[in-house]
């Protein structure tokens, strides 16, 4: 779900910063248990007015699976004083635009407004938590609009299966195992009742986050204003999550996928590794980069330019709240097959679980990872959701200011250490993901 407005995304560009610097928030909690966090920034006349919610698609029923990407959408429907159909105008009619995305760990809604309009940016927010009109006609709506974003993302799109068939295969206890859009059938399945049901036991202000952040000069009004509108929605009752473990990969998982979407196979390696909170995981990213970040990354320099055995090659580190799943995947070319890139891949994880990384691509990786944290927080977006993602999931939200020390901290010891530890043959599924065969007649 998006809105976009040229002159409004340039006024947020212009609220950031050219260079690194500490990111000054103010942060408190409501009587009713929600968490407020303020960060003001007066380079630009503009505020955004967020909320992120702890819920997403690993707090769903197996037969239920879809709840929480369907609500993103759903809590777009109306509130008891917003009419159906109105939220979208009441923003861009005050020169706004409004977003908000799910993942399997969390939910996330925001508006983007000039700073006059802060007021009503926190109004339209609080009536989402306080006021939703859970109906019939909008859940019909809703799921029309899931079913044709799952057909376009998912069902029809080339390789728009590989997460899914990822996830099925390295998770057997953890919720992470489906997606988040979720089985259309279950949704079709569900009553008015579990939806509302649903709202009912996440939306709650004690299971929430506000960001503030912006041109918010007057903090006493703003506060004011929170309170006013905030204060007065109930705690909900504690949510206590189940706690799913997997048992350890000791030997390697195989399975094929076909999918008619495609020509070419893929070949897909992945491994668990464990939640993005750990220092491990942040190893993992600086692995990610050596092996596939751009044109001089190993795999690809090897595999796709010296020896032109893939047409494409890539590696990246999904890490989420409870585990991660590291993922190698590349196109075959020629006459080159899945397992003749598997086999130059794990020569290329040997050498990194055999020798240390040169002080020269240390030095490089550094300075990437520097840049991508100048550019993490050149906007006031970007710092809305960096704070609500480091507070909800983290449970540290001056990450946003350290974070970055962490990674100019790793060793190459680390690196291959870790390397070790978790990308090993018999820790992962090899999934051939490849055309689906022509029917037989």
């Amino acid at each position: 779900m998006k809105k976009s407005l040229i002159t409004l995304s340039s006024m947020l560009m212009l609220g950031g910063n050219a260079i690194a610097q500490k990111v000054a928030f103010e942060e408190y909690d409501l009587s009713n248990g929600l968490h407020v966090i303020l960060h003001n920034d007066s380079s630009a006349p503009v505020v955004i007015t967020s909320v992120m919610y702890h819920v997403g698609a690993k707090d769903e029923q197996s037969d239920r699976t879809g709840f929480a990407h369907f609500f993103e959408h759903l809590l777009f429907e109306g509130t008891e004083n917003i009419k159906r159909g109105e939220w979208f105008k009441i923003v861009s009619g005050n020169g706004g635009v409004n977003n908000a995305n799910t993942t399997d760990d969390r939910t996330y809604y925001y508006e983007v407004f000039p700073s006059n309009s802060l007021k009503l940016g926190l109004w339209m927010e609080s009536e989402r938590l306080m006021h939703p009109v859970i109906n019939k006609i909008g859940v019909d709506t809703q799921n029309e609009v899931v079913k044709e974003e799952k057909r376009k993302s998912y069902d029809n799109r080339p390789y728009g299966q590989l997460m899914a068939q990822v996830k099925k295969n390295m998770f057997i206890k953890h919720p992470y195992r489906w997606t988040t859009i979720g089985d259309m059938a279950h949704l079709d399945a569900a009553k008015l009742e579990e939806f509302q049901a649903f709202n009912k036991k996440f939306y709650i202000p004690n299971n929430a986050v506000l960001v503030v952040a912006g041109d918010i000069s007057n903090i006493a009004q703003t506060k004011e204003w929170i309170q006013q509108y905030f204060g007065s929605i109930s705690k909900g009752p504690a949510i206590v999550r189940q706690t799913f473990v997997e048992d350890p990969i000791t030997k390697p998982i195989l399975a094929t996928f076909e999918d008619s979407n495609v020509q070419i196979p893929m070949m897909i390696t992945a491994y668990r590794t464990p939640s993005m909170k750990t220092r491990d995981s942040r190893v993992l990213d600086f692995i990610s980069t050596i092996l596939s970040d751009g044109k001089s990354s190993r795999l690809y320099k090897k595999i796709v330019d010296d020896k032109k055995m893939a047409l494409q090659i890539g590696a990246f580190n999904n890490s989420q709240e409870d585990y991660g799943t590291y993922i190698i995947y590349g196109l075959p070319q020629g006459k080159n097959t899945i397992s003749d890139l598997v086999k130059e891949v794990d020569e290329e994880i040997t050498k990194l679980q055999t020798e240390l990384i040169s002080d020269k691509e240390l030095e490089k990786l550094k300075n990437k990872y520097e840049s991508n944290y100048v550019n993490d927080n050149a906007n006031v977006e970007g710092i809305a959701s960096n704070l609500a993602s480091y507070y909800l999931l983290y449970g540290d939200v001056n990450l946003i200011n350290t974070e970055n020390e962490m990674y100019q901290s790793i060793t190459p010891e680390e690196i291959r250490d870790i390397s070790k530890k978790y990308l090993n043959p018999n820790q992962r599924l090899i999934l051939d993901y490849v055309p689906a065969k022509a029917d037989k007649k």
